[in-house]
């Protein structure tokens, strides 16, 4: 194998799992470290950075970075890094002097954006301090999109909502309430904007039509939009029997606040088995925990109606043939009648484009999703560009951050003439981490302590209002347990070759045995040659240069690596030192010359 290029951004970013796997790349052991030095303000910062809503991803993000941590490889249960995130943002103190600055003289550039939700929020963030002018429309009168609209308020209150919303609203957004934007040709007619952001959304809930819909119309309710009608008080009632259609994340939603509209008996009815949900576990845990019951291998068949009234739904029971995670067989074990007074649909959501003509140059496919550039995030028409789940269907929102980061630097260069495929790398900066010749900057033993279990309202003081706030967050003592089990992956092993005297004191005190010197060789015949068998062939290894004792070569399996820094503690010649890798993301200010940056006459941290 050729000797691994550790000067590529991405080598030492992809072992630091948890920040690779998360779409914004926020930068999680280092937040984690400030938060175990009380530095709440700090790690809300270094969050903001990248994922821009630290209070409201703390409570309801989808956490990719989770099943990607090594804390899991050691024992069932990752770090609690969303969680952490949330202590951050509730333990920070005020950070308005730690926003981005905003020229006083702006550039003559407008761009409009369309709907008050995370990625155009988040193109508002990157492009307000580059003097540009940035005007959102949204058609309902408040902002947040369907982190509103569609996440109840007992997951996400609207204060964290408003006070994360008013930070960049605060930059100078010209912000539009009840403006619905009823046609894009009368918006690019008007001349008015120099480029335009679609950050609508998909708001149309997919439909079930089976028999009896249409007679049950009144008591059958299409999930998003019923959500919605709640968070803007339109219902505050439901039957005391429901049954959710549906078994995604927005179905756990329905099925939680239907039981606080006075919903006695709610099941939630599932298609296939357990091990086809959509919904997250956490979702599911809490939805079971309020007694809603998850009834799997239903499939529906029709709605029931008496004398013009909804009465139950028939399903068909079902039995799947499993192997390996696949279903390879199904039939049908007859049909079965659930009584209900009023079902919501669940099944998914869909991108709703009426306000585009389709005769304005921007493409859509049969599904009626416009074709947009993936890494510029533009459409087929010049000027105007699409992100969050209007540009590639329903994700989840740190997905819309990274798309609004990615389309604002794609807008940014449109804007200046430039070429939008032409895209500043990132980049990747090493700094010691040695305070003495055994002392490292931070904790690198392992602790064996659980995951925290995150406290949660009585179950039956959840109930007395919609707006209760079910977990309450951990407490900073809670905190400071659950940060100690962070494992450094950060922290990289920097190898020097020409320093190795393969005296073997490396290999001998790896406490996971990661460490191999071996001749070269094919990666497939290496793999045979580790000290311990290789688990994960998807995480690359490391390979140094030919040793100059033997020509051998320093092979690291990164799957393995529990970042402990025992090899730097014993290696006698230095070959191996601890230094915190920092992923340099490039966002729209990067793409600025510094010296048109605006700058704060006195003090610091500021962007």
């Amino acid at each position: 194998m050729n000797p691994t290029d550790t000067k590529h951004p991405d080598y030492y970013h992809r072992v630091v799992d948890c920040q690779w796997a998360c779409p914004a790349h926020t930068d999680v052991p280092e937040y984690i470290r400030l938060i175990a030095q009380g530095r709440f303000t700090d790690a809300y910062m270094v969050n903001r950075e990248s994922n821009v809503f630290p209070g409201i991803l703390g409570r309801v993000c989808d956490r990719p970075c989770e099943p990607a941590c090594r804390r899991g490889r050691v024992e069932e249960e990752p770090v609690a890094i969303c969680r952490l995130k949330r202590v951050a943002a509730d333990l920070r103190d005020d950070v308005d002097a730690r926003l981005p600055l905003i020229p006083e003289v702006r550039n003559g550039k407008r761009i409009a954006c369309i709907g008050a939700g995370t990625a155009s929020l988040t193109v508002a963030n990157d492009l307000m301090p580059l003097g540009y002018e940035v005007t959102i429309f949204e058609a309902f009168n408040k902002a947040g999109g369907l982190m509103r609209t569609n996440i109840p308020a007992f997951r996400l209150p609207a204060q964290v909502l408003d006070e994360e919303i008013a930070m960049i609203v605060g930059m100078g957004v010209d912000l539009r309430l009840g403006s619905r934007v009823e046609s894009m040709r009368k918006l690019l007619n008007s001349k008015e904007f120099d480029a335009v952001f679609v950050g609508s959304g998909a708001p149309r809930g997919k439909e079930l039509k089976l028999p009896g819909r249409q007679e049950a119309a009144a008591n059958v309710h299409i999930g998003i939009a019923w959500l919605e009608s709640v968070a803007f008080d339109h219902v505050d009632r439901i039957g005391e029997r429901v049954l959710i259609i549906g078994v995604g994340n927005t179905a756990m939603d329905c099925c939680r606040t239907s039981l606080r509209l006075g919903a006695k008996d709610v099941k939630v009815m599932a298609r296939k088995p357990r091990g086809f949900f959509k919904a997250s576990d956490w979702e599911l845990k809490d939805a079971e925990e309020e007694h809603v019951q998850i009834v799997i291998n239903h499939s529906p068949k029709a709605f029931v109606v008496e004398n013009g009234k909804l009465v139950g739904m028939t399903f068909e029971r079902m039995e799947y043939g499993l192997d390996g995670g696949r279903i390879t067989a199904e039939r049908s074990l007859g049909e079965t009648f659930i009584p209900c007074d009023d079902v919501i649909l669940a099944i998914g959501q869909e991108n709703a484009f009426p306000w585009i003509e389709r005769d304005l140059g921007i493409e859509f496919d049969k599904w009626e999703v416009p074709s947009v550039d993936p890494v510029t995030f533009q459409s087929t028409r010049e000027g105007v560009f699409f992100g969050g789940d209007a540009a590639f269907g329903p994700k989840n929102i740190i997905w819309a951050v990274e798309h609004g980061h990615q389309a604002a630097i794609s807008i940014h260069k449109y804007c200046q003439g430039e070429s939008v495929q032409e895209r500043l790398p990132n980049g990747m900066k090493l700094s010691s981490r040695k305070m003495g010749m055994h002392e490292w900057s931070y904790h690198n033993d392992y602790n064996p302590a659980e995951r925290r279990l995150m406290p949660h309202v009585d179950l039956k003081e959840r109930f007395r209002k919609l707006n209760i706030e079910v977990e309450l967050g951990f407490t900073p003592e809670q905190a400071v347990a659950e940060v100690q089990r962070c494992l450094n992956c950060d922290i990289q092993t920097v190898f020097e070759a020409k320093l190795c005297i393969e005296c073997d004191a490396c290999l001998d005190i790896c406490p996971v045995d990661c460490l191999t010197i071996t001749p070269n060789g094919e990666e497939a015949d290496l793999r045979t040659r580790l000290k311990a068998p290789t688990l994960n062939t998807a995480q690359p290894l490391f390979v140094s240069e030919a040793l100059k004792q033997t020509g051998r070569v320093m092979v690291k399996d990164e799957d393995l690596c529990v970042h402990c820094g025992l090899c730097a503690e014993r290696c006698p010649t230095a070959a191996w030192d601890m230094q915190k890798g920092t992923v340099e993301l490039r966002h729209a200010v990067d793409q600025q010359p510094a010296a048109q940056l605006p700058r704060r006459a006195t003090g610091s941290g500021g962007q």
